[in-house]
């Protein structure tokens, strides 16, 4: 539906009011929406194999993702980025991303990002840049075309590695996501970093987060901490401490050998939420002020009964209770998921 078809949604223009500014004085700039559950993959760290996706009926619309998200710019967020399931699966996505990638142009947003598995960059890549979209995070645990298959379940290497060439050729930056997986690449991640050198892309590591039932996989049997996983690189390469922020919880080092930059995003070894700006919504539109925290705020019904008045009130409102931090722990006492929905509902 056309923005203006909504009887309750009339006025699109600025707020005009103070920042977002959360109950321990962080200022909320930085906007992840999920805008579908789906995803082509099944990968074993985030959903079982046997996925119930939600109904397309309880989806928020491409035009209600639009009208959020200008409302959160309007309160003062400068980056988005658009996750999912796999974003790029969504049916008509690049309605979305040329709306919000125009603002990049304008000056309106400071950046807009995506978060995906590659499997679609050999035929959007083009249509991306062209949108405004200036860099990809890819995520990609493997180089190991079998290894590959098995952590995907259903995923394709040699689809993802095209990807990435059209990405590059395209003119987008590439960021490398990789989860540290025990007993499946931890004595690969060396070898990444090296590639990721060669071809001229930065790469983040991330540690298992306990979200959702997997099914037969145990989250304690993949953890690994990633003191571990810097330590094992050391031995490899000259990890330099820098200050460099994308807005995200990773914390970076400069890669002497190779020039390039790794981060390290851990939630269970080292919490990252005194600094945390985002919050996150989902493709049903429940706004997620923390990630490992279950209260919510729904900003669909505040949306859909409301129009913007009710939502801006929403969105302060949730903001208001944003926590100090999360609490996730694994171990062989807490080895059961922190909170129960799976990762592909609230985005990466």
């Amino acid at each position: 539906m056309p923005l203006n078809d909504n009887p309750a949604i009339t006025d699109l223009s600025p707020l005009g009011t103070a920042p977002l500014i959360d109950p321990f004085g962080r200022t909320v700039d930085y906007l992840r929406v999920s805008v579908t559950d789906r995803c082509d993959f099944r990968c074993v760290y985030c959903m079982a194999e046997e996925m119930t996706f939600l109904p397309k009926a309880e989806l928020l619309s491409l035009e209600e993702l639009e009208i959020l998200c200008r409302r959160f710019m309007a309160a003062g967020v400068r980056k988005i980025r658009l996750t999912g399931g796999e974003p790029l699966v969504r049916r008509n996505i690049m309605q979305l991303i040329g709306n919000l990638g125009a603002e990049t142009k304008t000056g309106g947003l400071d950046e807009l990002t995506i978060t995906t598995n590659g499997s679609q960059l050999s035929k959007m890549a083009d249509d991306l840049f062209a949108a405004g979209v200036r860099r990809v995070n890819i995520s990609l645990d493997t180089l190991d075309p079998y290894r590959f298959k098995a952590v995907t379940r259903w995923g394709d290497l040699n689809k993802v590695l095209d990807g990435l060439r059209a990405a590059q050729a395209a003119g987008l930056g590439v960021k490398i996501n990789a989860v540290a997986l025990r007993g499946v690449n931890d004595e690969e991640l060396g070898d990444m970093l090296a590639w990721c050198g060669d071809e001229g892309f930065d790469m983040t590591i991330i540690e298992v987060m306990p979200m959702g039932d997997i099914g037969t996989e145990n989250r304690l049997d993949q953890y690994l901490p990633l003191s571990k996983v810097r330590a094992d690189l050391s031995k490899r390469f000259t990890l330099t401490d820098i200050p460099f922020r994308t807005g995200g919880p990773a914390r970076y080092v400069k890669v002497e050998e190779t020039g390039q930059k790794l981060g390290f995003i851990t939630p269970l070894t080292h919490n990252f939420c005194e600094s945390c700006n985002r919050v996150r919504v989902t493709c049903t539109g429940q706004l997620y002020m923390c990630l490992g925290q279950d209260d919510n705020s729904d900003l669909r019904r505040a949306l859909r009964d409301g129009g913007e008045a009710g939502l801006d009130a929403a969105i302060v409102e949730a903001i208001g209770r944003k926590p100090k931090g999360h609490d996730f722990i694994i171990d062989r006492r807490h080895s059961d998921p922190a909170v129960s929905r799976h990762m592909n509902v609230t985005g990466g």
